[in-house]
């Protein structure tokens, strides 16, 4: 039956502009996302703030159908102070929980779309020696609310030794922090031994070193997606070259997986504090505002006690008179 209907999938990209994330997800998907993307100039991003667009694409592989929503987050790390940088994308990821909520308490619960979003690949630069602080921040802020897999972005820039150096010194410093990234599960004892072996060599290659391109180049007369350079080729689906392939495979092999982490973890926790708070579950208010509440319900207690004071006195009246005509 979900094979038939197809499956619901939303992933999010995050991390520094021109780290290549709209070049990996075209490459992924062999699809074009952003056709009318526009890059702002330098001038533009001082002051820019962190916007948050969606790009839904239908994608049909053997009779499969894949709804896939790319959630970008473009101006992220790109103005002057980057702090609370990555409000805007907690916001959304948590305006999508409450709607999932709305609509599971709803009347038709079998028709529920489903937005959350299940996957964040976090693009981490190649060029410093390590992680940065927003990057830690960041990945310490969402842990609890969606699956991080970490990804250095434009890999072929390093040598085979300065990626594995590098990766290292991110696996030590995601440890140190305290920073929760999506692990993968372990296999059941019956499951197949290549696959068993798949999923050692996919756990092994975190965080992912990975190349885009969309462009085909030819080499020994066969085409190839690839990064042509003066000294040679990039062949982005070439295990030794990058973790491309691992990536997608890690993707498409998980996404069930992925989907019920965020359903029966990350969504459990919110929907738990959610309705912890009651129905009319109080919202975040500025002091003004809540001056403000208070003088009017001052007032309004005000206005029931002289109300009250009046119905007594009518009472007190009404029995004098009473007693009156006896």
């Amino acid at each position: 039956k979900s094979v038939k209907k197809g499956f619901e999938f939303t992933l999010m990209v995050a991390g520094e502009s021109g780290l290549g994330k709209s070049t990996l997800i075209n490459s992924l998907f062999l699809t074009d996302l952003y056709p009318d993307r526009v890059i702002p100039s330098a001038a533009d991003r001082i002051n820019r703030t962190v916007q948050v667009d969606s790009s839904t694409v239908e994608i049909e592989e053997r009779g499969v159908k894949l709804r896939l929503t790319v959630v970008d987050t473009p101006g992220y790390g790109d103005a002057i102070n980057n702090t609370d940088s990555f409000q805007q994308i907690i916001r959304y990821i948590d305006d999508q929980f409450e709607r999932y909520l709305k609509d599971e308490s709803g009347l038709n619960r079998k028709n529920i779309v489903d937005n959350r979003v299940h996957c964040c690949f976090y693009f981490i630069s190649p060029y410093g020696h390590g992680l940065k602080p927003l990057d830690i921040d960041f990945m310490k802020q969402l842990s609890n609310k969606v699956s991080i897999v970490p990804v250095i972005a434009k890999s072929d820039c390093l040598t085979s030794k300065e990626i594995k150096n590098l990766k290292t010194r991110i696996l030590d410093e995601i440890s140190e922090n305290g920073i929760k990234i999506y692990n993968l599960p372990d296999c059941d004892s019956d499951e197949d031994e290549d696959y068993k072996m798949q999923v050692n060599q996919l756990r092994a290659s975190i965080p992912f070193a990975v190349i885009g391109a969309n462009a085909m180049v030819e080499v020994a007369g066969k085409k190839v997606r690839g990064r042509q350079y003066p000294w040679g080729v990039v062949d982005v689906e070439n295990p030794d070259h990058c973790d491309f392939i691992k990536l997608r495979t890690m993707l498409i092999t998980h996404m069930q997986d992925l989907q019920e982490v965020t359903h029966d973890v990350h969504y459990e926790n919110f929907r738990s504090q959610r309705l912890s708070k009651g129905p009319g579950a109080p919202k975040v208010v500025e002091k003004d505002s809540t001056d403000k509440l208070l003088a009017e319900k001052d007032q309004e207690l005000k206005r029931m006690q002289e109300m009250l004071a009046k119905m007594q006195e009518q009472m007190k009246q009404q029995s004098t008179s009473n007693l009156s005509n006896y």
